[in-house]
């Protein structure tokens, strides 16, 4: 299509990427002037700095003249080398373009159909009430919990005992399975314990509500782990409005952070760090404020931003210190691991460019870690394998990975089979490397497993 003529739709969109494209190629010169500049104030030759930053010669140098666009990653590294004091991250911002749009979801009217495949798979899908009609499924409707009732408060406070201990098994089960195995029961304990509190008298629908929320809140964190941010946004707006009916504020509140998390994953770091300054700012429990203290840490380095991450982590180890949470209520967030701000300092540090200091502060946390929680093993162990790669000790790596690949797989996690991806590309920095050379094939299965 010539200039100047009217543009389709498709014509519109050719000429918006080219535009980016354009930027892109002058960031990309930008960052390469600079980053020469501070080499050379610095009289650190080409060579010296690409070992410091564990990156080929030839790769710096493309990045350095404009042939090679600079990945964020490579940006804070070069920063903390050369000193830069957040100059050079700032010229590569973390890229969004693959940001997925989450979509937001109504809950009235809406019924959730769950497929059971013989071979033991199994799917749900939203579907409202008038599509689930239009199929023929209106028979579905009218299976509910009609038949179950509660004689006395004692028996419904009973049946509370009973589902909050069901609840740690399934917490438990979530760290030795994948999402599918843990889901449908989830989904189904859920609406059972909705029901059953619309039948029972105050005390026990307090009780019951409360928990339910709970339910719903891992039920969105297990669908994000299956790689359904849309079903993961739903049950966590879900676990919202049953925590404001019983007046939870702590978990009503602990859903920005993990609105927050599903931004952050997305790639939406802005609206990650709105979400989480929300929550620390709220008048929830110091618990759930800490948490949101160390997520926003979390966000802000990815944003590269040193100073704001340090302050926020700082600030969530004060916070949780004084939490006073009633010792019998579920936990909220993790309980996998005995010091959640430190653990996710080691993580901030390696976001930020200080690979080797992350590989030390991660390396003290991942043994303290129970031996059956091997979604919390894999996650935290995937995440010392990859500082060790980029700090350069890609042997080590190597073999901290090896030891991780059977885990993965069995609890089919799409944010931990994410970092898997990032250690994968950092490993193929080193094709000629034997251990890496032995560990690819296996690598590549657990990827293409995960992915899908």
């Amino acid at each position: 299509m010539l200039p100047g003529r009217n543009l389709t739709r498709g014509g519109r969109w050719l000429l918006r990427r080219t535009v980016t494209e354009v930027d892109v190629l002058e960031q990309s010169h930008e960052f390469g002037r600079e980053l020469r500049r501070r080499r050379l104030a610095a009289e650190l030759s080409l060579e010296r700095l690409s070992k410091l930053v564990h990156y080929s010669k030839g790769q710096l140098s493309k990045v350095e003249r404009g042939l090679k666009r600079p990945t964020p990653e490579l940006a804070r590294l070069c920063d903390t080398q050369l000193k830069a004091g957040g100059a050079l991250a700032d010229l590569v911002p973390n890229q969004t373009p693959m940001a997925r749009a989450v979509p937001k979801t109504s809950q009235d009217g809406e019924v959730w159909l769950m497929r059971l495949s013989k071979n033991g798979s199994s799917s749900f899908r939203r579907m409202d009430r008038r599509q689930v009609i239009a199929a023929g499924a209106s028979s579905f409707l009218a299976m509910g919990v009609d038949g179950i009732r509660l004689s006395a408060e004692a028996g419904g406070m009973s049946l509370v005992d009973a589902s909050r201990a069901l609840f740690i098994q399934f917490r438990q089960l979530g760290q030795a399975a994948g999402p599918g195995a843990v889901l449908p029961p989830l989904i189904a304990q859920t609406h059972s314990l909705e029901q059953l509190a619309s039948r029972s008298g105050p005390r026990a629908r307090h009780e019951l509500l409360t928990l339910a929320s709970r339910y719903a809140e891992y039920t969105g964190w297990m669908a994000q782990e299956s790689g359904n941010d849309g079903a993961a946004l739903w049950w966590t707006d879900r676990a919202v409005a049953l925590a404001t009916a019983c007046e939870d504020q702590g978990l009503a509140t602990y859903g920005l952070v993990r609105q927050a998390l599903i931004s952050l994953f997305s790639g939406d770091v802005a609206r990650a760090i709105a979400l989480a300054e929300a929550a620390r700012d709220s008048n929830a429990p110091p618990r759930v404020q800490g948490l949101a203290a160390q997520k926003l840490a979390q966000s802000h380095a990815v944003a590269g931003d040193y100073t704001a991450c340090m302050r926020s982590l700082d600030l969530a180890r004060e916070l949780l210190a004084i939490d006073a949470r009633e010792q019998e209520a579920p936990v909220i967030g993790t309980s996998q691991l005995t010091d959640v701000v430190s653990m996710f300092t080691g993580w901030c540090l390696y976001e930020l460019g200080r690979p080797q200091q992350a590989a030390e502060t991660l390396g003290k946390e991942t043994v303290k870690l129970p031996e059956h929680a091997l979604r919390a093993r894999s996650r935290y162990g995937i995440r010392l394998a990859l500082a060790h790669a980029a700090a350069g000790e890609v042997d080590h790596a190597c073999e901290l990975t090896r030891g991780l690949l059977g885990s993965v797989g069995l609890v089919h996690s799409a944010t931990i089979g994410a970092d898997l991806r990032r250690l994968a590309r950092v490993l193929g920095r080193h094709p000629r490397n034997a251990s890496v050379r032995a560990l690819s094939p296996d690598l590549s299965a657990v990827l293409t497993t995960t992915a899908a």
